[in-house]
């Protein structure tokens, strides 16, 4: 199908942000069409109503009054199948190798950006739009994810996936606005759903309990809980109900100090906890890397990076490994907290995203260096 450079395909899952971008772009003079993705099947119609979550009949229905407002184009198309492979399972194997995933980042990189640019090539859109709060930039002739104008609500975070060839397809209206300035455009068109809260939890996780998710869905490892020089706590069923940095639900009695998930250990199902002052580490390796514009950044590259959704970026350098995009490791000026293998490390210079990874274990803060990255590997608090 012939390409139209002012059609434009519009992720819409019913909220505000989406609204506003399909609307948005149609006063710029774009012919809007809205995508709806159904990820969930009637066995996940409870997680929709508890956790009030993306993808229930009555975001639907808004995404599609939005649609009729501008004379719209809405289609809502099934992607239940896949999101279970690429998403769900994902989540459950990362879990039972004892690391925490970030859901909404595979989502993103594994199913839907693919999914809108099969169905815009199909409908003829030269680009397609989401209600995320990021911007796109062009920086030394390549496309790049900016910081949203309202940080508070930056989602820069998980688009690091991103590449060239998409980015120059992308649009994010919302980008330039504060949350409060979308409200009020979708005040200005009379949306029922102006007001409607923002999503917290993942959206297939009913109240966010994972593990009440998780159960039936994995073969436990079980093992035991030991303090950090040794000495043994108490045995635990099952490595994936916890993670890094974790407190809440350790339920361990007679400890008279605050204790910590410092590390877990797949092989023998070994959890190490520990005072929260030794949950602070400086160095880590991340893996599954993607970079931007595609060129492997500078070694020793002064950079700002986030190893959380909601954390504060922290200073760090970042050191590429020999002849390897896919691959590097970053030292932190001062150290960080709660490290956790399987989140994405964003890589940041200025506002802009340079690129990321999946963080994969964190190194000992030694004077052992080896040939690749300058610091021996670390397991369970071990040198190795």
């Amino acid at each position: 199908m012939e390409i139209n450079e002012k059609r434009v395909i519009v992720a819409m899952s019913g909220g505000v942000d989406s609204s506003v971008a399909a609307l948005l772009l149609h006063e710029q003079g774009f012919e809007v069409i809205g995508i709806t993705m159904r990820l969930f099947d009637d066995s996940f119609k409870n997680a929709n109503v508890l956790n009030k979550s993306c993808c229930s009949l009555d975001d639907v229905n808004d995404a599609r009054k939005t649609c009729s407002i501008i004379n719209s184009r809405h289609y809502y198309i099934n992607m239940v199948d896949k999101f279970r492979k690429t998403v769900m399972n994902r989540f459950i194997n990362e879990y039972e190798n004892g690391r925490t995933p970030h859901p909404c980042l595979s989502c993103n990189h594994n199913l839907k950006f693919d999914s809108l640019f099969t169905k815009a090539d199909a409908l003829g859109a030269k680009y397609i739009a989401t209600g995320h709060h990021a911007k796109i930039s062009l920086n030394n002739k390549k496309y790049v994810v900016e910081k949203a104008k309202d940080e508070n609500k930056d989602q820069s975070y998980v688009l690091f996936t991103l590449g060239q060839e998409k980015l120059k397809r992308l649009l994010f209206p919302v980008g330039e606005y504060t949350k409060e300035e979308i409200r009020d455009i979708a005040k200005k068109y009379n949306l029922s759903h102006a007001t409607k809260p923002d999503s917290q939890d993942i959206c297939f996780i009913p109240k966010g309990n994972y593990r009440d998710f998780l159960k039936n869905k994995i073969k436990p490892i079980s093992g035991t809980i030991y303090k950090e020089n040794g000495e043994k706590v108490k045995e635990h069923t099952g490595i994936h109900n916890f993670t890094i940095g974790q407190r809440k639900g350790i339920e361990i009695g007679g400890l008279k100090e605050k204790i910590y998930v410092k590390s877990i250990n797949k092989e023998n199902g070994d959890v190490i906890v520990s005072r929260n002052s030794e949950l602070f580490e400086r160095k880590l390796i991340a893996d599954e890397v993607n970079w931007s514009n595609g060129r492997i950044p500078k070694n020793n590259m002064k950079i700002k990076a986030k190893i959380r959704y909601n954390a504060i970026e922290s200073d760090a350098t970042l050191k590429i490994k020999k002849d390897s995009l896919n691959t590097f490791m970053l030292i932190f000026n001062k150290p960080v907290r709660a490290i956790t293998p399987g989140q994405p490390v964003v890589i940041y210079k200025n506002d802009l995203v340079l690129g990321g990874g999946i963080i994969k274990q964190t190194i000992n803060d030694d004077k052992d260096i080896d040939v690749e990255f300058g610091a021996r590997k670390k397991t369970l608090g071990k040198v190795v």
